[in-house]
C-alpha cells in the first residue's frame, strides 16, 4: 500500500517561495510512490486556534481535538497519515497565524499533562517543516529549534528546511515608496542562484520521508 503524506500550506501567497518550497517537498513525496493530501490553510473553512476546552483531555477524546470546524479534516488526515509536509512564512518574527491555528491544535489533542506519559500520540510520523523569511537563514534558529523540538515529541521525528532573504516581489522599483531597507539586487540574485538548490533540496526531503520506517 502507498504510503500517505499530508501536505500543508500555510502561507497566503499563491506562487511564491512558500508554497513553491511545499509543492517541490510534495513532488519529491509523490515521486517515491506517495500518495498526497493537500490543504491551503488560507482557502479553508473558517477555524479557529486551540480553543482550551480540554476536551481532548478526556479519555475517550485522547489524541482527538473535539472542536469541529475547517481545521478537522487536516487534524483527521494528519492522525491518519504516514507524513506531514507544512510550510509556512515567518511573519514579524513567527509563523504565519494559520500555521499557529493547526500548531496549537496539533499539538495540544497529544499532550496528556502526565508526567509518565506526557504524549498520547498512537500515530508517530516524519515531519518536514519548511520556513521561509526575508531575514538571513540563521536569523531564527532558537524559533526553529523549539518548533523542531515539540514536532519531534508529540507529532514525530523533524526536519527542518529553511529558506532566508527570501525574493518577496518581483520589482522592488515599482513599490509606492522606496523599500530601502533591503538590498533588492542581493535579493533576486540569491533568488536565482539559491532559491533553485533549496527547491531541489525540498524535492529530496519529500522522497527521504517516504522511505522513514518506524523504530520498533
Amino acid at each position: 500500500m502507498n504510503k500517505k503524506i499530508v501536505v500543508v500550506n500555510a502561507g497566503p501567497r499563491k506562487g511564491w517561495n512558500t508554497e513553491t518550497l511545499v509543492s517541490c517537498a510534495s513532488q519529491g513525496a509523490e515521486s517515491a510512490g506517495a500518495v498526497i493530501e493537500r490543504f491551503d490553510l488560507f482557502r479553508l473553512e473558517r477555524y479557529t486556534g486551540c480553543i482550551s476546552c480540554f476536551g481532548c483531555k478526556k479519555e475517550k477524546n485522547k489524541g482527538h481535538c473535539i472542536y469541529r470546524d475547517g481545521l478537522t479534516p487536516v487534524l483527521d488526515a494528519i492522525r491518519e497519515s504516514d507524513g506531514l509536509i507544512i510550510g509556512s512564512p515567518n511573519y514579524l518574527s513567527e509563523m504565519t497565524a494559520s500555521f499557529r491555528a493547526l500548531y496549537e491544535r496539533l499539538i495540544f489533542q497529544n499532550l496528556t499533562y502526565n508526567a509518565e506519559t506526557p504524549c498520547c500520540n498512537l500515530n508517530v510520523i516524519p515531519v518536514l517543516l519548511i520556513m521561509t523569511s526575508n531575514a538571513p537563514d540563521t536569523y531564527y534558529r532558537r524559533l526553529l529549534r523549539f518548533y523542531k523540538k515539540t514536532l519531534s515529541t508529540y507529532v514525530g521525528p523533524t526536519r527542518v528546511l529553511v529558506s532566508g532573504n527570501t525574493l518577496q516581489i518581483r520589482d522592488y522599483d515599482k513599490t509606492d515608496w522606496p523599500w530601502s531597507v533591503f538590498d533588492a539586487q542581493s535579493k533576486k540574485e540569491r533568488h536565482e542562484a539559491v532559491f533553485p538548490d533549496e527547491c531541489t533540496r525540498a524535492i529530496d526531503l519529500g522522497k527521504a520521508m517516504v522511505s522513514w520506517k518506524k523504530s520498533v
